[in-house]
Formats: C-alpha cells, sequence, structure tokens
C-alpha cells in the first residue's frame, strides 16, 4: 500500500524523532513502521534493501529511510525521508554541543536519556527476533547468520568481509531452477546513472570548493571539511566500525579536541535521536568554536560535517537505488543477496549485544587477544537499568502503551532515579 506524501512525511518526522538506540534501534523502528504496521513495503524487499545500505558507506538507517522514501515517492520521497530522519537529531546535537561549550557536561539531559536507552533495548530486541523469523527459512541461513555474528562479536573481523563471504556462499550455492524466467525491470541507462552521479558530486564537493578557496589549507573549517569528506567514504559498517578511527584522528592528529571531550560527545550522540555518526556533529562545533572563539563559528564547523557526511548517502541511493529491484530479480545474485541477508541477522544481534551491554554495564571494553570479545565489567552492572528495561518491556509488549509513550515513561523513570539515587 503506498500512501500519500502528506502521510509519509507525517511517518519520517515520527522516526527521525524517535529514532534512539543506534543503528538498531533505528533499523527496528522503521521495520515497526512501514513494515509492520502500515505495509508499505513487502518484507522481502525491506530486507534487500537493507542489504544494499549495509554495503555503503555512512549511517546504514539513514540510508534505508531514504532508499524507502525514494521508493514510495521518488526523488522528493527520497530527500524528505534522508533529511527528516537526521535534522531532529541534529537540532538536538547542535543545541547540546552549544550548551556543552558553555557550561560543560549536563546531567539532567543525561540522566533523560539514560532512561531512553533502556526502553530502546527492548525495541531493539523485539525487532531482532521479527527479523530473523522472516529471514532465517533454512538450515544454511541459520548457519550463516551464526558465522557472521561469530567473526564479528569474538574475531572483529571487518564487516565488508563478512558481508562479500556471505554474498559469494550465496551466490555459488544458488541451484538454477529448471524453466525459471524472471522477468526483469528495465534499469536505468548509462547516461542517466552518470548524470545523478555527476549532480551530487557537484552539490556534494562545491562547498568544500569554495570553503579552501576562502579561508586556505591551514584554517580549521578547511581542515574539518576535507576530514568529514574522506570520513564520508570510508564508514563502511556504519558508525560503530569508524568511531575509533575519528577518535584516534580528533585527538592525537589534529589536537581539536581532548579524549574527555571525544567520550563527552560520544556519550551525546549514543543517547540522542539519530545516527550515531552525529558526534561529528559535535566534533565540528567543538573544534571550530575552540578555534575561533566563537558559537557562530562551531554552528558553521557543525553545518561542515552535516552537509559532507550526509549529502554523499543521497548520491549513494540515488545513484545505486534503481538496480536494487533489478538485482533482486535476478535468481543467482538474489540468493548472494539471501544470504547477505542471513549475515545481516548476525550484525544485527552483534550491534543488539554491544548495544545491551552499554545500557545495562558502566564499562564495556574489547578484550585483547586472538579472541578480541566486547565483555562488560561486572562489577559496573546497573541494576536500576535492567530494571527500567523491564518495565519498558512491559509497558511496550504488555500494556500495548506504543513507543512514544513508552520513551517518555523511560525518560520520566530514568530522571527520577538518579534524582533518588544519592537518597537511598
Amino acid at each position: 500500500m503506498t500512501p500519500s506524501f502528506i502521510e509519509a512525511r507525517k511517518i519520517w518526522w515520527r522516526i527521525g524523532l524517535l529514532s534512539f538506540g543506534g543503528p538498531a534501534g533505528q533499523i527496528a523502528l522503521i521495520h515497526r513502521e512501514v513494515v509492520e504496521q502500515r505495509q508499505w513495503i513487502e518484507e522481502r524487499e525491506f530486507l534487500h534493501a537493507l542489504n544494499f545500505c549495509m554495503l555503503l558507506p555512512g549511517p546504514e538507517a539513514m540510508q534505508l529511510a531514504t532508499y524507502i522514501g525514494w521508493r514510495l515517492h521518488g526523488l522528493r520521497g527520497g530527500l524528505v525521508a534522508g533529511l527528516l530522519f537526521v535534522l531532529p537529531g541534529a537540532a538536538l546535537m547542535l543545541v547540546l554541543s552549544a550548551l556543552y561549550s558553555l557550561y560543560g557536561k549536563i546531567p539532567f539531559v543525561e540522566n533523560l536519556f539514560w532512561g531512553i536507552k533502556a526502553a530502546v533495548l527492548v525495541i531493539v530486541l523485539q525487532a531482532l527476533l521479527r527479523i530473523s523469523k522472516k529471514a532465517l527459512r533454512t538450515r544454511i541461513d541459520w548457519i550463516i547468520a551464526s558465522l557472521a555474528f561469530v567473526a564479528l562479536f569474538f574475531f572483529a573481523v571487518p564487516f565488508p568481509l563478512v558481508v562479500l563471504v556471505a554474498g559469494l556462499v550465496g551466490f555459488f550455492m544458488h541451484q538454477e531452477k529448471a524453466g525459471e524466467v524472471v522477468d526483469l525491470p528495465l534499469p536505468p541507462t548509462f547516461m542517466q546513472s552518470a548524470k545523478t552521479i555527476f549532480i551530487w558530486l557537484v552539490v556534494w564537493m562545491l562547498p568544500l570548493f569554495l570553503i579552501y578557496e576562502s579561508f586556505g589549507s591551514a584554517h580549521v573549517l578547511t581542515g574539518l571539511s576535507i576530514f568529514f569528506s574522506q570520513l564520508s567514504v570510508v564508514t563502511f559498517g556504519g558508525a560503530y566500525a569508524v568511531l575509533s578511527y575519528m577518535g584516534q584522528d580528533v585527538v592525537e592528529m589534529h589536537h581539536w579536541l581532548t579524549t574527555p571531550e571525544m567520550m563527552d560527545g560520544l556519550g551525546l550522540a549514543e543517547t540522542t535521536p539519530g545516527p550515531l555518526i552525529l558526534v561529528g556533529q559535535f566534533v565540528g562545533f567543538t573544534a571550530a568554536t575552540k578555534a575561533q572563539g566563537s558559537l557562530w563559528a562551531g554552528v558553521v564547523g557543525s553545518l561542515i560535517f552535516l552537509w559532507m557526511t550526509f549529502v554523499p548517502c543521497f548520491l549513494w541511493i540515488f545513484a545505486g537505488a534503481p538496480y536494487v529491484r533489478h538485482l533482486q530479480n535476478m535468481p543467482r545474485i538474489s540468493s548472494a543477496l539471501a544470504a547477505i541477508t542471513a549475515a545481516v541477522v548476525g550484525v544485527i544481534l552483534n550491534l543488539s549485544l554491544w548495544f545491551g551491554f552499554h545500557v545495562f554495564f558502566g564499562e564495556v571494553n574489547r578484550a585483547q587477544g586472538i579472541v578480541p570479545v566486547w565483555w562488560p565489567k561486572v562489577e559496573t552492572f546497573d541494576f536500576a537499568s535492567f530494571v527500567l528495561s523491564i518495565i519498558a518491556g512491559v509497558a511496550l509488549l504488555h500494556f500495548k502503551l506504543g513507543i512514544p509513550k513508552t520513551l517518555a515513561l523511560a525518560a520520566a523513570l530514568g530522571v527520577i532515579s538518579k534524582l533518588l539515587a544519592p537518597l537511598i
């Protein structure tokens, strides 16, 4: 069922405002809103689109929303879906970055979103179970998903390699059926694709050229523009895969932020709606503010991050999206995508476990050695977060309170819990 453009726009606003929990929570929310509740696209196409976005650099959930928006309403649908997915979180991050520059840490905000994270975990786990039931249909699917999870969680195998191997397994295991005939949609012509790529390359890179010409190579805004434009093409596997790289370069190479500032920025990004990569907005704002001594410079630094990071996402989607359904209907390619779908279940399980550790434990580290598994420090277990998650689960699953009310309840309980903690 294809919704009206106005109806879709309302839902993209809703998703943008409620997109807590990093990629796992955001994928879960999109699946719930557009597949389960409204049937705007079929489960099979959702999973294939998710596969496609997982293969791209940049925040996969934002690109998934952009693809679905494009699929429903063309170019304007993709733009609205992608922008509304990012803008609420970006606006909040801009405000929080300014407050941080003026006053340092903001305990009330930390307490508010601490409660929300506990509720988001329930949404993530519910979506994981539902996607697993649809994606894992055969024994081979279960094996691929399990191996993908083991490779990522226990051995820190690079994400693109896991997806590549899964795709190759599916491709070569496909068995052609006698008389198998597939009606393929016409893909775009070479000139149409080239035109799309050229337009979005110009849109993406023109501000970089203007900033360089206006301020010179040594200016902080030029440095931020180059850094974020480079980062946007290497962020395979989403924000989790690039946070350590970003943190190291920002602190040790460019000296824009200190390590505590970088950790504070990551904490804000983990607890606000929108892609986790929005930590880069905090970096842009703080770096420019410190270098120029002006909050307005920080605003410009923040906008530079947003432009250099998310414009290429539209480039990847609008150039590649027309081919997704075409490839989906090619039997051998479809088999490869089905194997990648199974691997992606392992990916989401890995992200869910990582997120769960960070909700329930105050300290989580990756072990050193042959098996570099993520593991929490047991003595930092947060019993209050555990109780909050149970309450959120009962509210959402038993009483059917709905996501907005459940998140609001968890946020309020989070603030109350932190205020009462010193008295207990």
